[in-house]
């Protein structure tokens, strides 16, 4: 049995690196919050002063403390950065790449990048791996990985010590079954022990023996990096509440990050604590009737989550008693649950159910025996012996009464929130944190080598996903510009769309702003076409944008194109339409029925109105990390950014405040330290800041 090297001190860990695998190092390393920054700063700095060191750094989602690029946004968000990301170590090859200053013997490979944040950094789009989620671990192994760096959990001290992958199991676990086969060159396994990490169970729990170095340095400990909830608007409010109508009870959910997973979370939340006010905001959204097809009910058999990322959403939706319906790991009982023969609770007709089923003999054997212990059936202290001596005994080693061990409410690969996510976990009881099962994205993602029992705990899936744009034959856009230039990678949307096919009751929903804002000017998201496809039209199913849905599946062109054209915003409509017949893929005479022509952000603040005013549909139904002056704050920064945009607007809002003087509270001057401005340039901010407030 491997025993691991144990060091307190990174540059010595760094030492022992080197020493064991020489100077060519290829480091596989976990996107977002399992990356050990400190440590591969450590080897990022050797690099630069050793050029015979080769350095390969292949990971994702690298990311860096917020930086405001005004004077006025650094003003804000310094303080902010302070309070909430403390001892966070940014990576340091950040800045090195951004500035062009990496030198000839490092590079860096990504294959998701944080969304926009490097569409112009030719260096990160050149060395962008394009790469499906559960193709990651194969494809690190193809660059000669020799290295897997990670920031583990820790739990116990002592002989009961332990450690985690926390929220990053999902490409480690691939990657050491990917080490461990014949032939494979060696990997040398570090873990940098981080204390305030979360730590999960599972197949999350990782052997001290899984590495060969274990770095204990305070250094590696540092709050998890937050994402912070950001308002949800109203245009992403309806877009969640019409793909909530499509996750049926007794299914499976996945959601991702942002506006829109809080949205469908909140909906979802709203469905089930206030069903009546649910289901008369979803007869204001469809105003010619809700569907037949439509999900409004409260959720009486409970969700089961399987998601690539455990987003604060589907946390909440676990606290809400929602995502509370339990999976197994076993093929077989899970087939009984399905079908009703079983709850997950012992009973005595149990063990004459599970020889019915052939799970197991009629005279027990070890196996056996070991099955029924595992999943809490038979009392634990229970002796194969005394069973075989006398059968009458299998009545009274039945656990009666008690729930099955082993459930599962939610399956993830990583994570990532604010900072009351991670505060969450860290407090659910050690029962409450058994049912959440971090695990190896194959497993989550895909259902090569575990068909049978993925297809039973998945039933009625909902994979819901974010696109940037879809085309009027149902072909999204969701990662990359029609120059090439990647926004953030495929990550794993390909795979659960793919899934979505396969499973015989699963559906996808792909969920689209209708219109944006660009360069000052409104355009449509749905096009007639784009040059980039993250998922081709031939596998089309639902789209969401925030004036309904379309169903896709099984249509044809002419069909997909009306029913997309239906859910458009209606300043673009007619000319979608007229690129549509310029084509032959509409009939000449289609007129869009004139009740789908009132798609306007006006008509849609007119549906939901009663509901933001009584706060059903809040701002930020989960908090938020910002204090409510930053808030406000936010708020006129955001306004001047606008203002920036049109100089002469921008200087009559000026003259005006320098002629009428209006006054804001000092508080927030202090917060923006502008309570005491001096010189020209101070003063002009300050009255902007003043002005747009």
């Amino acid at each position: 049995m491997k025993q691991p090297l144990y060091l307190d001190d990174t540059e010595v860990a760094v030492d022992a690196l080197l020493s064991a695998i020489g100077k060519r190092v290829v480091v596989g390393t976990p996107l977002g919050i399992g990356k050990p920054n400190h440590f591969l700063n450590a080897l990022f700095r050797r690099a630069l002063h050793d050029p015979s060191l080769q350095l390969k750094i292949i990971t994702a989602l690298s990311l860096e403390k917020p930086s405001g690029s005004s004077e006025l946004e650094k003003r804000f968000i310094d303080p902010f950065v302070a309070r909430v990301f403390g001892e966070y170590e940014d990576p340091n090859y950040i800045a090195a790449r951004r500035n062009n200053t990496l030198p000839a013997n490092i590079e860096v490979m990504e294959f998701f990048m944080k969304p926009g944040a490097s569409v112009n950094e030719d260096y990160t789009q050149q060395h962008y791996v394009y790469s499906n989620y559960t193709s990651v671990a194969r494809d690190m192994m193809l660059q000669g990985l020799n290295v897997i760096a990670q920031e583990v959990a820790v739990d116990g001290a002592g002989d009961a010590l332990r450690y985690s992958y926390s929220g990053n199991p999902e490409v480690t676990l691939d990657l050491l079954d990917m080490a461990a086969t014949e032939g494979a060159a060696p990997v040398f396994v570090v873990g940098c022990c981080n204390h305030k990490l979360p730590f999960m169970e599972n197949d999350s729990v990782a052997a001290a023996e899984d590495f060969d170095l274990i770095l204990r340095d305070p250094a590696c400990t540092h709050q998890p990096f937050a994402s912070p909830n950001l308002p949800v608007s109203l245009q992403d409010y309806a877009i969640g509440l019409y793909a909530s109508a499509f996750v049926k009870d007794g299914g499976t959910l996945q959601i991702g990050i942002g506006a829109h997973g809080d949205a469908i979370a909140q909906a979802l939340i709203v469905r089930e604590q206030h069903n009546d006010a649910y289901s008369q905001i979803m007869t204001a959204l469809f105003p010619a009737g809700v569907p037949e097809s439509a999900h409004t009910g409260r959720f009486l058999q409970g969700l089961y989550g399987c998601s690539e990322m455990f987003a604060n959403g589907l946390l909440k939706l676990i606290q809400a008693g929602i995502i509370r319906r339990q999976v197994y790991d076993h093929a077989g009982l899970q087939a009984l649950i399905n079908q009703g023969k079983l709850q997950p609770l012992v009973d005595p007709q149990i063990l004459a159910i599970l020889r019915e089923d052939g799970l197991i003999g009629s005279r027990l054997t070890e196996r056996d025996l070991a099955f029924l212990k595992r999943y809490g059936i038979f009392k634990s202290d229970t002796a194969l012996s005394a069973l075989h001596a006398d059968a009458a005994l299998e009545t009274q080693a039945l656990d009666l009464d008690k729930e099955f061990k082993g459930g599962v409410w939610m399956h993830g690969g990583f994570f990532l929130g604010p900072t009351d996510f991670y505060q969450a976990l860290r407090d659910l009881s050690p029962i409450e944190r058994s049912k959440i099962g971090m695990s190896r994205i194959s497993f989550i993602n895909a259902l090569f080598g575990h068909e049978q029992l993925a297809s039973l705990q998945r039933r009625d899936a909902r994979f819901i996903n974010t696109a940037m744009m879809v085309s009027l034959r149902g072909a999204a856009a969701s990662d990359t510009l029609e120059s090439g230039r990647v926004v953030s990678g495929v990550g794993g949307q390909y795979n659960l769309i793919a899934m979505a096919q396969a499973l015989p009751d699963a559906r996808s929903v792909l969920m689209v702003r209708a219109c944006r804002s660009q360069h000052g000017r409104v355009v449509s998201n749905i096009v007639w076409n784009y040059a980039q496809a993250t998922i081709p039209a031939h596998l089309r199913d639902i789209v969401v944008t925030e004036y309904g849905a379309a169903d896709l599946r099984g249509q044809t062109d002419s069909e997909c194109i009306k029913r997309l054209l239906a859910i458009a915003d209606s300043r673009f409509q007619q000319a979608l339409l007229e690129q549509a017949k310029a084509n032959g893929k509409i009939a000449r005479d289609y007129v869009i029925p004139e009740q789908l022509c009132h798609n306007t952000p006006t008509a849609l603040a007119a549906r939901l109105a009663p509901w933001k005013k009584d706060g059903t549909l809040p701002d930020l139904p989960f908090g938020t990390d910002f204090d409510a002056d930053e808030l406000r704050i936010m708020g006129a920064l955001k306004r001047l950014q606008a203002l920036s945009q049109k100089p002469l607007k921008l200087l009559a809002v000026l003259l005006r405040q320098l002629w009428l003087g209006k006054k804001i509270p000092d508080t927030y001057l202090q917060r923006m330290r502008l309570d005491t401005v001096q010189g020209m340039k101070l003063r002009v901010m300050k009255a902007l800041f003043i002005a747009v407030f």
